[in-house]
């Protein structure tokens, strides 16, 4: 079975930092690396921003807009731009690509989200490679990525991919923002992201001048594609070719050791395709029955809810600190839960005044964070 590799390239690295230009070079060498690696087999998908960025160098903007209509507007003119770029460069090598524009609503609906897998089979199968990006024009505040790197992780795991390539304007994760501590020691490998909390790494939330992401994103990406089982790699955008470099097995980036029992492909849709409608609370016996027993949640166990939300809507489930522990598909409407919450589940029929699921949330609909 042919390897599946997703590459994920951010503003700050096919942008000119000063003036928001394209780094043509840069851009040519992503492209030749992938269609090298396409010829050699390789199933690959480019996860691309730049739309906004190269939308604003295109009518003089000195800043990345902040208001939704006018990024969306921006984001219309850079992504024609972006596509045609990267056609013209993959057509000279003969690789034919495909444009994949999504929004978060294509992965909540589970059909959609199905429908959005097939294509992607379909187009790696005929050998072409898809050039992906958020659909700014289009998506709404709510249902946004937010970045490219949660979308590209969101990606690799939904194509069930073995490899995540985080190209960035630095060449791993350090300890601290290299940037503005020149003496900071670099991460080589990170065997599960409780280790970097554990080791208090400081990782910043801002991206570059043009970008949005952070390395924050990038860790928070990582934890989404290992839960898949995708080995993910944080490396130079500068220099693409480092990709086939770390293929081969020299030590370059950041490397993300994948869980070696990835959660199933539904669990991993509701713990990360789908957007959150509500909070429930939960006493510490619910808590260690839901993540250490393997149990499913029961109304008793429930002390708050907040939100409006129905039944078979996404929840979070959080302890009574407001730390989240686990996501799922409730039974119950909000305004159900608030009469049953903290009740026995023998009681609910007399309460509700019909008869109701058992659990609150079944352990089947329920996924660990």
């Amino acid at each position: 079975m042919n390897k599946t590799i997703v590459v994920k390239i951010g503003t700050s690295s096919l942008t000119q930092p000063e003036t928001g230009q394209l780094a043509l070079s840069t851009l040519a060498t992503l492209v030749e690396t992938l269609s090298h690696l396409r010829r050699q087999g390789y199933r690959v998908i480019l996860v691309s921003s730049g739309a906004v960025g190269i939308g604003c160098a295109r009518l003089g903007f000195m800043e990345r807009p902040k208001a939704i209509a006018l990024k969306q507007a921006v984001a219309a003119v850079g992504q024609g731009r972006l596509i045609r770029i990267y056609d013209d460069l993959f057509t000279s090598l003969q690789q034919p690509i495909a444009q994949v524009l999504l929004t978060r609503s294509d992965l909540v609906q589970r059909s959609r989200y199905l429908n959005v897998y097939n294509t992607f089979q379909e187009l790696l199968q005929l050998g072409v490679i898809p050039v992906v990006n958020e659909n700014d024009t289009v998506a709404v505040e709510e249902l946004k990525f937010g970045d490219n790197d949660t979308l590209a992780a969101l990606v690799a795991s939904l194509v069930n991919a073995d490899w995540l390539f985080l190209l960035t304007d630095v060449d791993r994760l350090y300890f601290a923002d290299p940037r503005f501590v020149p003496d900071a020691q670099p991460i080589a490998l990170v065997s599960s992201i409780k280790e970097l909390e554990q080791l208090q790494v400081q990782t910043g939330t801002q991206g570059s001048r043009w970008g949005t992401g952070g390395m924050v994103t990038k860790i928070s990406a990582a934890r989404i594609a290992t839960a898949a089982g995708v080995r993910t790699v944080i490396t130079e955008g500068k220099y693409p070719q480092n990709i086939e470099k770390i293929l081969q097995g020299e030590p370059l980036g950041t490397h993300f050791i994948p869980q070696p029992e990835p959660t199933s492909a539904r669990k991993r849709w509701i713990a990360y395709g789908l957007v959150p409608s509500g909070r429930l609370y939960l006493d510490e016996g619910a808590v260690l029955a839901i993540s250490q027993a393997g149990k499913s949640l029961l109304a008793a166990g429930v002390t708050a809810v907040e939100g409006e939300f129905d039944s078979q809507d996404a929840v979070q489930l959080c302890d009574k600190n407001g730390k989240e522990v686990a996501r799922g598909l409730v039974n119950y409407s909000s305004a159900e839960l608030e009469k049953i919450r903290g009740r026995r589940s023998s009681e609910i029929p007399s309460i509700l005044g019909y008869e109701g699921a058992e659990t609150v949330v079944h352990r089947d609909n329920l996924v660990l964070t």
